[in-house]
Formats: structure tokens, sequence, C-alpha cells
């Protein structure tokens, strides 16, 4: 698919719109996404042929100080999924270092139960308490 002979235009009047607040076919969020929808192109119209256009228009969001809510609400996002990875990675650490001292524990409650079970029932059979067993009646 070809791009349309006047797709640079058009994506300079979604930038014109979306910056003086006068959006037209998108929601005027100053994203990528809504300038194509402004713009009536696709979205790879800007992230792949028109790049200049696309860093015109951040730069025009950063020279003006325009506040960006999608960028600023990822970003409060970006750090808090950070933090919660840093959390469980510390967890999973600790649950790894904590593994070979649970193993060594169950080895030796398995030898231990062993030697028990050994010590009570010479020639290594277990026998019942009298009337624990089921009953004949």
């Amino acid at each position: 698919m070809s791009p349309a002979p006047d797709e640079r235009e058009r994506i300079r009047g979604g930038i014109d719109r979306l910056l003086n607040d006068q959006a037209k076919f998108s929601n005027g969020a100053l994203t990528i996404v809504a300038l194509a929808q402004e713009s009536q192109v696709p979205r790879n119209a800007l992230t792949q042929r028109h790049t200049d256009l696309k860093n015109e228009f951040y730069q025009s969001i950063r020279e003006r100080g325009a506040d960006n809510e999608d960028e600023a609400r990822l970003r409060a996002t970006i750090a808090r999924l950070k933090k919660t990875i840093e959390g469980k990675n510390r967890e999973l650490a600790q649950l790894r270092a904590d593994v070979p001292a649970l193993v060594r524990a169950v080895n030796q409650l398995t030898l231990e139960n062993q030697q028990l079970r050994d010590m009570h029932a010479p020639g290594g059979s277990v026998v019942p308490f009298p009337g624990s067993g089921p009953s004949c009646d």
C-alpha cells in the first residue's frame, strides 16, 4: 500500500489541531496514536515513513511544556511495576536460598523417622496397640 500523496500535509494539519486543542478525529491526546487518528493516516506512517514529523511533534510538545497525561500515567505505572518486580525478585532469591536448608531438614526428619521405626519394631514390623485396630465384632 503506497502512502497518500498528501500524507505529510495531513500529518502537519493533525499536529496543528492537536497542539491547538482542536481535534476533529481523535481524543486530542498528545500521542502518536492520536496524531495518526487525527491525521487520518496509519500509525506506521509516523513510526516508519515520517519519523521527522513524529520527532517534530514530540519536540513541539516538549517546547510548549504540554502535559501529556497518558505519558505521565504510563511512566507512573512503569515505576510501580519496576518496584513490584524488584520485590518479587528479592522474594524469589530468598525462597531459592531457603530450598537447600528445607531439603536438608526433610532428609534429616526422614532419617530420624526411619530410625525410630527401626528402634520400636524389632524385626521390621509395626505392632498395633491392643484395642486400636479394627474391631472384629
